[in-house]
């Protein structure tokens, strides 16, 4: 039998080491104009540190992050880190009025969380207004010094950002859009690390290009920050190997195309074992919505160049997916599995504590008082009234004088209510397209309706698209916490036929969720977290007319399952 002191030794041994093996990562973010030229146009944008994308975060896992974030922008502004836990930290989560009020131009504030029990692809990007479209960047989380990955360990890894791009001024359209009450206008471009690619105007030079060796094997981490599109992912003659989706690894799968939603990150083993040459990498959007309304049809691409390939030999091109290539992305979506036993793995929660169906859909809103809008979208019109959205016919908005988080920690009444309801106040039949435009069933009130959790409590939720306005692919991201993807199908949700699919041994686990379009999909989680965690589509289209919602964790009984005080410089309203 071990001696105590023998085993006390050991136990500081240990302790020095995990000390050791953390660090403080201090980063300063300068939020500013920045003038680029894209499409033949010069344009002022908003950009952190003078750069497109925005500077990438190394870190490993127990390292502290702070990141001082100095507003020299014009505008109101929050940064979330996409997809950190934030384990008593959730005054660092980011989004605008729910953890906090915004930096103000000329204000600073500083984000400070620690990286525990999760490694991978994540990122950080804006979350006030549409700022986010110039303002993000990836965060990459590496294994404690001296652990090693659970696949090959690849000769270089490559952060592959994908972004989208308008030629005008990203404010000045959402704004319009919210003002008229149409569908806002689309992008222009789609970009790989900031860069359109050879096939727009102007653009010959713009290309992003990756230089490999014949024979290595290089880690992409593939990261969607555009606003408003699901995007298609390949490259020409190239299989690529799924080895992670969201920080969390995955059972391998091969594969020759990635479709990635807004919000989501991939990471992929590409081995470089084709002829010398050169060879395109290109993205697509996947459009899912009914009747294909208008939406940026255009394609970026990158060059991957072999090591000795001749300059002069054109690029082959890959053949890509036709834009609403529903069955390629729900084959993508619903082929990748967890890696049971790898770093971080949590085995699904058996116990159920609380079960939800929550309908994600379109909706329509009254024109305010003494002014004039229309909405309209696919060559529909409906005077006198707005786009909206919203999560079981409640349409979510948000605070204006304190944060959500504020008012959790504080107990300020009146700035949200605990009533989000659990199903739809109405049933119907929820993806039946001779619906759509049923008025009984479109308009949706606005609230700030959440749903209020006990601390450890399970939560089973059904997401279920409707065809109200038109079905499409929600991506569906929830704050704080990753949560399993126990099965996704399509039409309406039936559990009597539909549990027998649950996936309850190795499902991939996810903080964004594209939820198919005109169909459902089922994920579990456990509320293990205390603080005001937004839950979101994460096409920016549908955020900020309401479909969104909130889950408020309460403390748990010990002072380590407790919301610490808000840091001294939290931002005032």
């Amino acid at each position: 039998m071990a001696r105590p002191g023998f085993l006390l030794i050991c136990a500081v041994v240990l302790l020095a080491s995990s000390f050791a093996s953390a660090a403080v990562v201090e980063h300063t973010f300068t939020v500013q104009n920045l003038t680029v030229t894209r499409l033949c146009n010069q344009r002022v944008i908003t950009a952190v540190n003078n750069k497109l994308p925005g500077p990438t975060l190394h870190v490993h896992v127990g390292d502290t992050v702070v990141v001082h974030v100095i507003n020299n922008s014009p505008y109101n502004l929050t940064i979330h880190w996409h997809g950190i836990f934030q384990r008593l930290s959730a005054w660092a989560d980011g989004p605008s009025m729910v953890t906090q009020c915004p930096i103000l131009p000329g204000n600073q504030y500083t984000y400070k969380f620690q990286i525990i029990d999760q490694e991978g692809t994540l990122w950080w990007h804006a979350h006030s207004s549409w700022l986010r479209a110039t303002v993000y960047g990836a965060l990459i989380i590496r294994p404690k010094t001296g652990q090693s990955y659970p696949f090959t360990k690849p000769y270089k890894e490559v952060p592959i950002v994908l972004g989208e791009w308008w030629d005008a001024n990203v404010i000045d359209v959402e704004n319009e859009a919210l003002a008229t009450g149409a569908a806002p206008n689309n992008s222009n471009a789609y970009t790989i690390n900031g860069l359109p690619g050879d096939l727009y105007n102007c653009s010959q030079n713009q290309i992003y290009t990756l230089n490999v060796k014949q024979g290595n094997v290089y880690l992409l981490r593939i990261i969607n920050a555009a606003l408003n599109n699901q995007l298609f992912f390949k490259i020409a003659n190239h299989n690529m190997t799924v080895v992670a989706v969201d920080a969390t690894y995955t059972n391998p799968y091969v594969t020759d195309v990635v479709v990635i939603a807004p919000g989501q990150t991939v990471d992929v083993l590409l081995c470089a074992d084709q002829s010398v040459g050169s060879y395109y990498m290109a993205a697509t959007p996947y459009a899912s919505a009914a009747g294909a309304p208008l939406f940026d049809n255009t394609t970026t691409r990158g060059i991957i160049v072999y090591d000795g390939a001749a300059s002069t030999v054109t690029p082959q091109m890959p053949a890509l997916p036709a834009f609403n290539d529903t069955p390629t992305a729900h084959k993508f979506y619903t082929n990748i599995t967890g890696l049971v036993g790898a770093p971080h793995w949590v085995p699904v929660a058996t116990q159920v504590d609380k079960r939800m169906f929550v309908t994600v859909g379109l909706a329509l809103e009254a024109c305010p008082e003494n002014t004039t809008c229309k909405f309209s979208i696919s060559g529909t019109s409906i005077n006198d009234t707005k786009f909206s959205a919203s999560m079981n016919n409640a349409s979510f908005e948000f605070p204006t004088t304190l944060s959500m988080l504020q008012a959790f920690f504080f107990n300020v009444p009146g700035i949200y209510t605990t009533d989000f309801p659990s199903r739809p106040p109405l049933k119907f039949d929820y993806t039946n397209s001779n619906l759509s435009f049923d008025t009984s069933l479109l308009f949706a009130p606005k609230s700030t309706k959440v749903t209020r959790l006990q601390y450890n409590t399970t939560v089973e939720l059904v997401f279920q698209d409707t065809s109200l306005i038109g079905v499409e692919n929600h991506p569906m991201h929830i704050h704080g916490f990753n949560f399993h993807v126990l099965a996704q199908g399509f039409g309406n949700y039936n559990p009597s036929k539909h549990q027998k699919l649950f996936n309850l041994v190795n499902p991939q686990m996810r903080n964004t969720i594209a939820v198919p379009v005109g169909g459902w999909a089922v994920v579990r989680f456990t509320a293990n977290n205390p603080g005001v965690w937004l839950t979101h589509c994460h096409l920016d289209v549908h955020l900020p007319v309401g479909l969104a919602t909130a889950f408020v964790v309460e403390n748990g009984p010990t002072p380590s399952t407790t919301l610490p005080p808000p840091p001294a410089d939290l931002p005032q309203c």
